[in-house]
């Protein structure tokens, strides 16, 4: 299977305990990733529907996935939300029920460029959160600006937005959510940056998405040992 053909986002978990790498894969691509991948390493699909069943056509649901043998997904990304025009709502929806289905979600949140720039980077994030914050799940800070471009957050700017998301969610949901949830970054990471970005204390973890198809993936594994 060709890079060149494989829209890839794999991610890094890191707990108290343990450390996760998890590979999302394209749907036609899961079963053959889950059946030749180390069972070290979790799959994960790149997005699932909100309901079980009916005319939904090109859709996949959570029982889909599970079929897979697969038992992750990927919710909210930003490219699901600026290119198809998946809204808060709708995501919350499809998370409700993927955590219904027994899947774990990793849902995204972030900023466009325009809004960092407009000073209401918080507002934004924390109305994405909202509509889902009540879940047990890995929450992705990936700042839109900083996907692809080659641009990063500085590490930083990573750990405020962090450290930020946390307090709301011990404000609003609970100190067990926001001391036990694990709070992963995306945008642009690589070999060269993620040993920064990984030393700072409310980061645990990334997602990432071009690096993941080079030999740095192993580094910033690695980073977060």
């Amino acid at each position: 299977m060709s890079s060149r053909k494989v829209f890839t986002q794999s991610f890094i978990l890191v707990s108290l305990t343990s450390l996760e790498v998890v590979c999302g894969a394209p749907s036609i691509y899961l079963d053959y990733v889950r059946s030749n991948l180390d069972p070290k390493i979790s799959v994960a699909a790149q997005n699932c529907y909100k309901v079980a069943k009916g005319a939904f056509t090109g859709e996949i649901s959570p029982a889909m996935i599970k079929d897979s043998g697969v038992d992750w997904v990927i919710l909210g990304h930003s490219e699901r939300r600026h290119i198809f025009g998946e809204g808060d709502q709708l995501i919350g929806q499809k998370v409700a029920h993927a955590l219904e289905s027994g899947l774990g979600v990793i849902a995204c949140i972030g900023e466009k460029l325009e809004e960092r720039e407009a000073g209401i980077t918080e507002e934004v994030v924390f109305a994405q959160t909202k509509v889902i914050a009540g879940n047990w799940m890995v929450w992705a800070y990936e700042p839109v600006w900083a996907i692809g471009t080659g641009k990063t957050a500085t590490p930083e700017q990573a750990q405020e937005v962090h450290e930020k998301l946390r307090a709301w969610l011990r404000e609003n949901v609970s100190e067990g959510n926001a001391e036990s949830v694990r709070i992963i970054y995306g945008g642009s990471v690589t070999g060269a940056n993620c040993k920064e970005l990984a030393a700072k204390v409310d980061v645990d973890g990334f997602l990432v998405g071009g690096a993941s198809l080079k030999s740095e993936f192993v580094d910033i594994i690695n980073a977060n040992a």
